[in-house]
């Protein structure tokens, strides 16, 4: 099953999730990221976090997700508010899209032990999500069963 993981700059959360999805919700799950207005940049302490949680940061890049048509995914998550409100592509249309709230550890103020607990609890969330979805084997789920699994997921 193919994930695109949409956050509108494509720098933190959505970069985060493919991460994790790609480490620990594989071969199941198949995931990618992208923006509506990329940064083109990823958040260095994104980066950071990730690799000290075990995940693979290779190839990670900020995009759009123009980039992506070809890849035709199967479902559309995004993780942020500001994504989840804007007008999506038409190649979307097939796509079961969905939204993963979560808070934007890159700008949280605080100490540096604050912003990494942030970030690590990014990573937690996400990593249970994936971990959770991956389970369910969601390639035997028809449309509406799976919708609700993922809105569930969400909201935990």
């Amino acid at each position: 099953m193919k994930l695109l993981f949409i956050c509108t700059h494509n720098r933190c959360r959505s970069i985060i999730a493919e991460a994790v999805t790609r480490q620990w919700g594989a071969p199941t799950l198949e995931a990618r990221s992208a923006g509506s207005q990329p940064s083109g940049v990823v958040h260095p302490l994104s980066l950071k976090y990730l690799a000290e949680a075990g995940a693979n940061i290779d190839g990670l890049t900020s995009q759009s997700w123009d980039v992506h048509e070809a890849w035709a995914p199967d479902v559309v998550i995004t993780v942020c508010d500001q994504a989840a409100g804007e007008s999506c592509p038409v190649w979307f249309g097939q796509a079961l899209k969905v939204h993963w709230g979560l808070s934007d550890p890159s700008r949280l103020a605080g100490t540096d032990e604050e912003i990494g607990a942030a970030f690590k609890a990014t990573i937690a969330t996400l990593r249970s999500r994936i971990k959770a979805l991956a389970a369910a084997q969601p390639d035997t789920l028809d449309t509406e069963p799976l919708r609700a699994l993922l809105t569930a997921l969400g909201e935990n």
